[in-house]
């Protein structure tokens, strides 16, 4: 967000002694270093810091203080900022996005448990929405001003000296405020269409605008996934609709939609990462929590009725069942039209990666259940908050709430009903567009005690 004249004059104080744009741990690496995003979307860290202390009233009304009121979560790694966060030194001290930001969540066993925070699961907490509409609702707002920034920075930091301050009333506070309010004019598409909430993007939408495509009126917004073992996924259909069936394309399409640019990118930090996921493996379901016998008699019914689409070498897997077979929500699959795939395929143009891969698809694709049981709720577009609503559609409530981090051990999901999920939680209606609860309704036949008994055994996978 800042031009490169900006950035070069900004010498902010380091945020942190323990902070730098990679790391040697992989899994702190993950967490908090850069891919690259910071130049093109990025703020200054210490403008980004106190905004929350800047502009508290427009932080979305949810449990907690600052940026985790948007689902920003905090490992008291040391860092000065939270997972999913991004730091360049020089050039402006930046903070950016990373992969964590969608790939981080959180689980309590009970109410009075701590939580849990889960590396490769859905971000469950974050609004990535939300946190676009804080930062343009701040730019907007009367308190973005200079010196009340400068101001809260110095309380912050004492050592925030005389050239940093010179430098931030010049430009630097005027060239942060017009970076948003122009990625604003970008995301006006936002107010056409349901709000995404917790734990959810519209991933494709935005490539819309970045390739200046005719903006539509389609709901794309889907489920961030999980990101586990990433080996056995080379070469199947990924994405929701199966569009695309590279790994390395999915994920540098993923790190552009998180503010990179073909240019920006860090394909080395990429690479470090794409590596260590191949093998990264899923959270096991507590053993004490299985009924083994029963999950056992599960397993039979899953292999008639499931894995010739879900098992890693089944004919299936990877592959697209048609829209008007799954029965699902067709919004996803409407938004990514046909020219888009093949505007898609015009990124990275004169790089060695161009991508080649996108396709146009009539359905979704049959994905790998790893860790199944924390990716809760289910569907591409999370409208089915558990899995036994799944096997049961009679139970698929109309309505629920999201981002509550309690878990349901009978119900394999998270808690959404009740006075704490309400209190704690994000409603989700699925009467809106692009959020039908309909569809995927694979063994709905089966005797009670066999879903029962499937239900037990997925909780295995």
């Amino acid at each position: 967000m800042l031009t490169l004249a900006a950035s070069v004059c900004l010498r902010a104080t380091t945020p942190s002694r323990n902070d730098a744009a990679a790391f040697p741990d992989i899994v702190d690496h993950f967490k908090y270093g850069s891919i690259g995003a910071e130049a093109s979307s990025g703020l200054p860290y210490w403008i980004w810091k106190v905004l929350p202390e800047v502009c508290e009233d427009a932080l979305p009304k949810r449990p907690g203080t600052g940026y985790e009121r948007i689902g920003f979560l905090d490992d008291g790694a040391g860092h000065g900022r939270p997972i999913g966060t991004s730091y360049r030194p020089g050039d402006g001290d930046l903070v950016g996005l990373n992969c964590a930001t969608c790939h981080v969540g959180t689980l309590r066993e009970t109410v009075d448990a701590p939580r849990r925070v889960i590396v490769g699961m859905p971000a469950n907490q974050m609004d990535l929405q939300g946190y676009g509409r804080f930062l343009t609702a701040c730019a907007q707002s009367p308190a973005f001003e200079t010196g009340r920034l400068i101001d809260s920075i110095r309380r912050a930091n004492p050592e925030f000296g005389f050239f940093q301050r010179l430098a931030y009333r010049l430009f630097v506070v005027r060239a942060a405020r017009n970076g948003i309010l122009e990625r604003a004019k970008e995301n006006a598409w936002f107010d056409d269409r349901p709000p995404f909430g917790p734990g959810r993007v519209d991933t494709f939408n935005p490539y819309k605008v970045l390739l200046k495509l005719p903006l539509d009126t389609t709901v794309g917004t889907v489920d961030l996934p999980s990101i586990w073992n990433q080996r056995p996924r080379q070469g199947l259909w990924l994405h929701w609709d199966g569009n695309n069936d590279r790994v390395e394309e999915r994920n540098k399409s993923a790190a552009i939609g998180a503010g990179a640019t073909p240019a920006s990118l860090d394909l080395p930090s990429m690479r470090r990462i794409e590596h260590w996921l191949l093998d990264f493996p899923a959270p096991a379901y507590p053993e004490a929590r299985l009924d083994r016998s029963r999950a056992a008699a599960g397993r039979s019914v899953y292999a008639s009725a499931c894995a010739s689409c879900h098992d890693i070498g089944a004919a299936g897997i990877g592959q697209v069942t048609p829209i008007e077979e799954i029965g699902t929500d067709r919004g996803r699959l409407d938004s990514f039209t046909p020219a888009l795939a093949t505007a898609m395929n015009t990124i990275g143009k004169g790089r060695p990666w161009q991508f080649s891969r996108f396709r146009k698809t009539g359905g979704y694709a049959n994905m790998p259940l790893d860790g199944l049981w924390l990716r809760a709720p289910y569907l591409h577009n999370g409208s089915v908050p558990d899995l036994r609503a799944l096997l049961f559609p009679e139970e698929r409530p109309t309505t629920f709430f999201r981002a509550y981090d309690v878990y349901d051990w009978d119900r394999v999901g998270f808690v959404t009903q009740g006075a704490a999920a309400e209190r704690e939680g994000v409603r989700f209606d699925t009467t809106q567009r692009g959020n039908a609860n309909t569809g995927h309704t694979y063994g709905v036949t089966l005797p009670s005690s066999d879903k029962l008994a499937l239900l037990e055994y997925l909780k295995t996978l």
